[in-house]
């Protein structure tokens, strides 16, 4: 599992603030957890994190290999607003089956079951993410999403990560120009794999470049393709790729 950091912010500013910066509205942490990303001016995927609400603060729960960036780049906007950004000492715990009282249901999909935030480590998770992600399209931080991707392309309406009625945030007009595209030409998309592949490995159908694979998980795939390319057979390394939502 991804290590995590866990963010506290805090302040009379803080609501406004993450409003501003993040695809998903603020307003609906009264109903829970919410998965939100934060994109460049350019509309590229800088972060993508969970935020839920702590007392008058909200925590905000990142891969730890992005904090870092995640918490310069909050700074850097914040200028004069009474908001603070702090590390907390809280430990992510996961798990699937009936909700405990201090869980969230992961609001990408039914399917990843809970989050809560601890103060001690989690030590009795042994569930296979990665296969519950592949099986159900769901992005990982630093491997299907980098940041070169645009969220759409990504799946982050259908994960109930972006909302085309809150308003601007940063990267939204790109954004919202690709929600009104007719249909988007590339995206994430499930795929059948014989064999296996580095994470990452070039696809290519008929000699031409038709995406990449990324990760796998029981016979399934996740990969980045090139839709008018990504038809019939293709390879991967030494891998034979197929998109599995197509007869």
């Amino acid at each position: 599992m991804t290590k995590r950091r866990i963010l506290r912010l805090s302040g009379p500013d803080t609501h406004d603030f993450l409003q501003g910066l993040i695809t998903n509205d603020i307003a609906k942490l009264t109903q829970g957890i919410v998965y939100a990303a934060m994109l460049t001016p350019q509309g590229k995927y800088l972060a993508d994190f969970f935020l839920v609400s702590s007392a008058d603060d909200v925590l905000l729960d990142v891969a730890e290999s992005l904090a870092d960036m995640l918490v310069q780049r909050l700074s850097m906007y914040k200028l004069r607003a009474a908001v603070e950004i702090d590390t907390t000492e809280l430990h992510l715990h996961r798990g699937l089956g009936a909700r405990p009282a201090d869980g969230f249901a992961d609001p990408r999909c039914e399917a990843l079951g809970w989050r809560s935030y601890r103060a001690a480590p989690q030590t009795d998770d042994s569930t296979d993410w990665d296969a519950l992600r592949v099986a159900h399209l769901v992005p990982e931080t630093g491997i299907e999403l980098t940041p070169d991707t645009f969220i759409l392309e990504a799946g982050f309406e259908r994960l109930n990560g972006v909302d085309f009625r809150k308003g601007c945030y940063v990267g939204q007009e790109v954004t919202a120009r690709m929600k009104h595209k007719t249909e988007l030409r590339k995206g994430l998309a499930q795929v059948d794999v014989q064999g296996s592949a580095p994470v990452g490995t070039e696809l290519t159908s008929a000699g031409k470049t038709a995406g990449t694979l990324f990760t796998q998980a029981r016979g399934m795939g996740i990969a980045y393709l090139r839709f008018d390319r990504a038809t019939g057979q293709m390879q991967a390394g030494d891998a034979v790729v197929t998109r599995a939502d197509v007869p």
